[in-house]
């Protein structure tokens, strides 16, 4: 039998069929196993499962048998059977890593010589303090609500419409697989140790 470890997110303690999650549950399928129609899915990448997901539960589960490849390059699975391992409420781990998307976005622009504006530096950092309990929706609202000024002035520049030129846009798709890569590793980081402190 053909086993495959993968990521699948839910909404809540529930399957979308209505059933319940639960750990050590084999869920199976007994229809046709099509990509997108029918079948039990999943995403190898924790990345890609982010794609198709309902809601914040996240759960590391098991593709049994029969198990067919979506996508190019390959961003979902589907199959007969899905085990569930183990489950994870990740709504504040998914919170932290858009921040640390954001710093890694904004280091980034640092890096090619285009300094940030400061209140783009602050919405992730209001978002840390949030989370929290630090600062109030308010607040945080008011720091999201800077950020996004500052990065439609930024973006509608001189400067960076001329950057985007006829080499960056061949240069981007590498740029993007790279970045994609990157942050796939440190979501499943952030994940393993959310998991590891909640079962201590």
């Amino acid at each position: 039998m053909k086993k495959v470890l993968a990521w699948h997110l839910t909404d809540g303690m529930k399957m979308r069929d209505g059933q319940p999650l639960k750990v050590g549950k084999v869920y199976r399928h007994a229809g046709e196993v099509v990509p997108c129609e029918s079948g039990l899915h999943a995403s190898v990448r924790l990345i890609d499962a982010l794609s198709f997901a309902p809601g914040n539960q996240l759960s590391r589960v098991e593709m049994r048998g029969m198990v067919v490849e979506h996508g190019s390059p390959v961003d979902k699975i589907v199959g007969r059977e899905r085990k569930v391992l183990w489950t994870l409420d990740a709504t504040r781990t998914l919170w932290l890593f858009a921040c640390w998307c954001a710093e890694d976005a904004l280091k980034d622009e640092r890096k090619a010589g285009r300094e940030p504006h400061a209140d783009s530096w602050a919405a992730p950092k209001a978002r840390r303090d949030w989370l929290a309990g630090k600062i109030t929706d308010e607040q945080l609202s008011a720091a999201y609500s800077a950020a996004y000024r500052a990065a439609y002035r930024a973006a509608n520049s001189a400067a960076n419409r001329a950057a985007y030129s006829s080499a960056y846009r061949a240069a981007y798709s590498s740029a993007y697989s790279a970045a994609r890569s990157r942050q796939n590793r440190k979501l499943t980081q952030m994940v393993m140790r959310a998991h590891a402190k909640e079962t201590e």
